[in-house]
C-alpha cells in the first residue's frame, strides 16, 4: 500500500469523516521535528501554521477489548495518524501513526523510515481502525440510523396531505426494510458483524454508544462540518467538492417547494405536526441531548429549510459517500481488514512478512467480509436515482416545477463530475447524483 493511496483515502475513500487540520499536537502524540523532519528543513509549528498538518484520531476505539473471532483473540487499536501536504503535488503523506492512545515504551511511534514491515503494519492497523469507525459510526449511525429517526418520526407525526411528507417520503424508500435486515443479518448475535470483525459483540454496542453520544448538528450539515474541521481549503478534496454543491442544489430546492406553503416564520411556529416531527427525531434520535446542538423547534423559514436539506442530504448524498465504494477499496482485504488476529509490534524491527500474514484474519473471515461489501456496493434492483421521483405525491403546479428544476439541476452536475473525472487516475463517482439512490435503500 502506497503511502499516498492511504493519505488519499482520508479524503476520498469511504470514511472521509474522520480527517481534519491539526493546529496543536495532542498531548498524547508526542511528534518532534526531529521524528518526522530528518532533513531539518521544516518544523512542525510552521507547518501547522501553514495549515499543512492534519490528524486522524480514533479514540472512539479505546479502551476496547476487541472480539474474538473462530475462537481466537482478535486486536483492535485506537490509533492516532498524523499526515503532511506535501508542497509540490498536494498529496497528503503520513508521517507519524501512534497505534495507541496513550504514549509509552511499548507504544512506539512509527514512520515512514521505519523498516517494510513495521510501517506497513501500522497502516495496516489504522485501515483495520477505520474499518470498525467507518462502518459502526460513519455508515450505520449516520446514515442508517437517523434515516430511521426520521422515516419513524415522518411516520407517526406528518399527515399524507402535508408538504414534508410529500416532500420526504420518497427519501424514506426501503430505509425500514434495509434497516431489519441489517439488525436481522449484520449486526445480530449471529450477524456478520458478531462472527467476523474485530468490533462485533460488545465493544459494536460502545461504539455506537460513544459515538451517538458525541453526534451533533453541525457535523451533519456538510458546510459547517467541513468549516469545524478545518479542510475547506485542501486540495484534490473531492467528497467536500461534490458535496457543496449537491447541498446547495437540495437547498434551493428546499427553499422553493416550501417557500410555497411557509410564506413566513409564523407559518413555522404554528405548524405543530412539524414541531412534533422534529421534537421526536431530537428525543428519541439525540436523547434529549442539548449539546447535541440538534433543533427543538424550528422557528423561522431558514431553519426550517436548512432542517430539511439536513435529512435530504444525509438519506442520499452522504449514504451514497459512506456506502457506494465499499467493494472498491475493501476488495483488498489488506486495504480495509475487518479484523486483525495478532498484536502490533512493541518493538520496532521485529516485523517481517511472515508476521505480517499471521496478523491478517482467516480465510472464512476475509471471504464473508468481502461478500458483504460487494452487496453493499451493489445498487437495489429498482434503484431510483437521487432527484428522480417516479410517484407522484405533489399536485400544485410550484413544487412540481421545482422537481424538475431540480432534476435539471442534478443532471448538470452530473456531466460537471463525469467530465472532471476523466482527468483524474482514481475518479470520485460516490457522489455523482446518476449514480446515488434517492433513499438508504442498501
Amino acid at each position: 500500500m502506497k503511502d499516498s493511496l492511504f493519505g488519499y483515502q482520508f479524503l476520498n475513500g469511504v470514511n472521509p469523516m474522520v480527517i481534519r487540520r491539526c493546529s496543536v499536537l495532542p498531548e498524547n502524540f508526542p511528534v518532534t521535528d526531529q521524528m518526522v523532519f530528518l532533513d531539518g528543513g521544516k518544523s512542525l509549528a510552521e507547518e501547522m501554521q501553514n495549515g499543512n498538518i492534519f490528524l486522524c484520531d480514533y479514540k472512539l476505539l479505546d479502551g476496547l477489548k476487541a472480539n474474538e473471532v473462530n475462537g481466537k483473540q482478535q486486536y483492535l487499536m485506537a490509533p492516532l495518524v498524523l499526515l503532511h501536504k506535501t508542497p509540490k503535488k498536494d498529496q497528503l503523506m503520513p508521517i507519524a501513526i501512534q497505534l495507541k492512545q496513550e504514549p509509552s515504551k511499548d507504544n512506539p511511534i512509527f514512520f515512514p523510515t521505519d523498516s517494510e514491515y513495521d510501517w506497513l503494519l501500522a497502516k495496516m492497523f489504522v485501515r483495520s481502525a477505520d474499518f470498525q469507525v467507518h462502518q459502526l459510526n460513519s455508515h450505520l449511525l449516520r446514515t442508517h440510523l437517523l434515516a430511521e429517526v426520521f422515516s419513524v418520526s415522518i411516520l407517526r407525526n406528518l399527515p399524507m396531505v402535508h408538504p414534508l411528507y410529500k416532500l420526504l417520503v420518497p427519501n424514506t424508500r426501503y430505509t425500514l426494510q434495509i434497516n431489519f435486515l441489517a439488525r436481522e443479518l449484520l449486526i445480530s448475535d449471529g450477524g456478520f458483524f458478531n462472527k467476523f470483525t474485530a468490533s462485533g459483540g460488545e465493544p459494536m454496542q460502545k461504539i455506537l454508544q460513544k459515538a451517538n453520544s458525541s453526534i451533533t448538528y453541525t457535523s451533519l450539515c456538510v458546510r459547517d462540518d467541513i468549516k469545524e474541521r478545518g479542510l475547506e481549503s485542501v486540495p484534490h478534496y473531492y467528497y467536500r467538492d461534490d458535496a457543496f454543491q449537491i447541498w446547495d442544489i437540495i437547498n434551493r430546492f428546499v427553499q422553493g417547494v416550501l417557500g410555497y406553503y411557509y410564506k413566513d416564520d409564523s407559518d413555522v411556529q404554528r405548524d405543530t405536526e412539524l414541531q412534533t416531527w422534529v421534537l421526536e427525531i431530537f428525543e428519541h434520535g439525540f436523547l434529549s441531548r442539548p449539546e447535541s446542538g440538534m433543533p427543538q423547534r424550528l422557528n423561522t423559514v431558514a431553519e426550517l429549510v436548512k432542517f430539511i436539506t439536513m435529512v435530504i442530504f444525509t438519506c442520499s448524498a452522504q449514504h451514497g459517500a459512506v456506502n457506494n465504494g465499499q467493494f472498491d477499496y475493501g476488495s483488498w482485504m489488506p486495504n480495509t481488514p475487518a479484523t486483525l488476529q495478532r498484536p502490533p509490534p512493541t518493538t520496532k524491527g521485529t516485523s517481517d512478512l511472515s508476521s505480517l500474514l499471521e496478523t491478517l484474519p482467516d480465510v472464512n473471515a476475509t471471504v464473508h467480509g468481502m461478500a458483504i461489501m460487494y452487496l453493499l456496493s451493489k445498487p437495489s434492483s429498482d434503484f431510483v436515482p437521487f432527484g428522480h421521483y417516479p410517484e407522484e405525491y405533489f399536485s400544485e403546479i410550484v413544487p412540481r416545477q421545482q422537481m424538475h428544476l431540480f432534476k435539471g439541476e442534478l443532471g448538470l452536475l452530473n456531466s460537471k463530475i463525469e467530465a472532471r473525472n476523466l482527468g483524474l487516475k482514481i475518479p470520485y463517482t460516490f457522489l455523482d447524483p446518476a449514480l446515488m439512490e434517492n433513499s438508504v435503500a442498501i
